[in-house]
C-alpha cells in the first residue's frame, strides 16, 4: 500500500520593498548646496593668503598706499591730478607721502629759469600742520616791494607755478604773512596801517595769485597775519629774512578726507 504524497509548502512572500525618504522644498536644497558653501570660504581664505604673502614681498611704497587706502578709501581715491589737467599718481599729503610731496614741489620750482637766483629764499619744511613753503624776503625785496603789498615779478612768476601744482592736490591751504620787527613807515599819517596789515595785505595777495594760477577758492582755509609775532630768527628781529609769506599745505584730515 502506497504513502499518498503530501502537499508542497507554497514560497514564502518576498520582502517589502525599503522606504527611502527624500527631502523635499528648501530642506533639499540647503543640503545639496552646503558643500558650495564651504568651498567658496575655503577659496576666500586661501586668496587672503596669497595677498599677505605678495604683501609681505613687496615695496615699503605700495605697503603705505594699500594702508592708506583702507584707513581712508574715500580720500586716498582722489588723485593727484583730479585738476583741470587730470593728470597724477595718486599721490596726497599725509605724513608718510609728506617727504613726496615736497620733492615734487620743489622739482616744480627748479622749472623755473631764474628759481637758481632765489633758491636760497625758498625753504620748505614738514611740520606738524603740514608742508611749509617759506617765501623769506632780502633787503632790497625778493618776492615783495620792500614795504609794499605789491607782488615783484620774481614772487609773481612763483606763486603762479606754486598755485598749479597745490591745484593738484586735494589739500586744504594755510597762508600766512610775516614781517620783520622793524616799524612800518611807509603809512600815510594817521592812517593807522603798519605791520599787522601789511602782513594779512601780502598773504592775500598771495592768495589771489594761487587762485588765478588754478587753485580753487573752497582749498584756502585761512589767511594769517602775523606781523613781528613769529620770528624766524628771534635773535635778530630786524633781519629781512624774518619777512616771510607762507604756504602751508595742511595735512588730511582723515575724518573728512581733506
Amino acid at each position: 500500500m502506497s504513502r499518498a504524497k503530501q502537499p508542497e509548502a507554497p514560497p514564502p512572500p518576498p520582502p517589502p520593498p525599503p522606504i527611502v525618504v527624500r527631502p523635499h522644498g528648501s530642506l533639499a536644497k540647503h543640503h545639496g548646496g552646503a558643500w558650495k558653501v564651504a568651498y567658496a570660504d575655503f577659496v576666500t581664505a586661501l586668496m587672503a593668503l596669497f595677498i599677505v604673502l605678495w604683501m609681505m614681498n613687496s615695496t615699503q611704497k605700495l605697503k603705505d598706499s594699500v594702508g592708506g587706502y583702507f584707513r581712508d578709501p574715500r580720500a586716498y581715491t582722489r588723485k593727484l591730478g583730479a585738476g583741470p589737467a587730470n593728470s597724477g599718481e595718486g599721490l596726497r599729503i599725509e605724513r608718510k607721502t609728506a617727504a613726496d610731496i615736497q620733492k615734487q614741489l620743489e622739482q616744480a620750482l627748479h622749472q623755473m629759469p631764474e628759481f637758481q637766483k632765489i633758491r636760497d629764499n625758498v625753504k620748505f619744511s614738514v611740520t606738524g600742520e603740514g608742508v611749509r613753503i617759506d617765501l623769506l624776503e632780502t633787503e632790497q625785496g625778493m618776492f615783495f616791494v620792500t614795504g609794499s603789498p605789491d607782488p615783484t615779478d620774481a614772487g609773481a612768476r612763483l606763486l603762479q607755478v606754486l598755485g598749479g601744482e597745490l591745484a593738484k592736490l586735494p589739500n586744504r591751504i594755510v597762508i600766512e604773512g610775516h614781517t620783520d620787527a622793524t616799524p612800518f613807515r611807509n603809512a600815510a599819517p594817521g592812517s593807522g596801517y603798519s605791520n599787522w596789515e601789511l602782513s594779512a595785505d601780502r598773504a592775500n595777495a598771495a592768495r589771489r595769485l594761487l587762485h588765478r594760477s588754478g587753485l580753487e577758492p573752497t582749498r584756502v582755509v585761512e589767511v594769517r597775519g602775523f606781523a613781528d609775532q613769529k620770528l624766524l630768527d628771534p635773535t635778530t628781529p630786524e633781519n629781512p629774512r624774518n619777512r616771510r609769506v607762507s604756504v602751508v599745505v595742511k595735512f588730511l584730515d582723515p575724518a573728512s578726507g581733506g
